[in-house]
């Protein structure tokens, strides 16, 4: 069984729960508090000396960090990832998108509204811009495609930017604004079993 240490609060740890429940993985998760410094603390240092969550502490004592790498190894010979080169390289194309140019948007403003209780003059204003160009950009890959890499069916790349971009609302987005990135959002979360946050009628765009 491996071990996943995490907080709920975090889509990138989200990420991480969803591929091992998809893929049937026994694991257990233990919960890491970010906003009580609990990834500062000597004990967590000791499993991730980066400090982050999420990480992933496996049977032989080894440890993987960073969400992306983790959920490459977890997904390693499903139908997570595909099996052509190029396709494969196309989910790492939005899997490497999503954290420069999505999760700094779209989470940091999450946070700062949602977490540290930040008014909207008090966010940096360029975040929502940037956030709406990320959201723009998924929506023209969406359009007349089910699947954010434009394959069959769900990759990596969907459970990647499905953590965030289905709780932009928390960030003062407003997703209903990108018709086919909301029903894609309702398909990622049928697909995985979860609760639907956004009430939306699932259509092709």
């Amino acid at each position: 069984m491996i071990r996943i240490y995490g907080d709920s609060i975090s889509g990138n740890c989200l990420k991480v729960k969803w591929v091992a429940e998809r893929l049937g993985i026994e694991h257990e998760w233990v919960e890491i508090d970010i906003i009580k410094g609990e990834t500062r603390t000597d004990e967590f240092l000791a499993i991730n000396p980066f400090g982050q969550v999420p990480v992933v502490e496996f049977e032989n004592g080894k440890t993987l960090a960073q969400s992306n790498a983790i959920i490459a190894f977890l997904a390693d010979g499903s139908d997570l990832i595909p099996d052509a080169a190029f396709e494969r390289a196309k989910v790492l194309e939005w899997q490497f998108w999503e954290q420069y140019s999505h999760e700094t948007a779209i989470a940091v403003r999450r946070f700062q509204k949602h977490y540290e209780k930040k008014s909207d003059d008090e966010i940096d204003p360029h975040l929502m811009a940037k956030g709406r160009r990320a959201l723009g950009r998924m929506e023209l890959a969406l359009l007349g495609n089910d699947w954010i890499a434009g394959g069959e069916a769900m990759t990596l790349a969907d459970i990647s930017l499905l953590a965030y971009t289905r709780l932009a609302h928390e960030g003062g987005f407003d997703v209903s604004e990108f018709p086919a990135v909301h029903a894609w959002i309702a398909r990622c979360e049928r697909e995985l079993g979860l609760p639907h946050l956004h009430e939306v009628t699932d259509v092709q765009v």
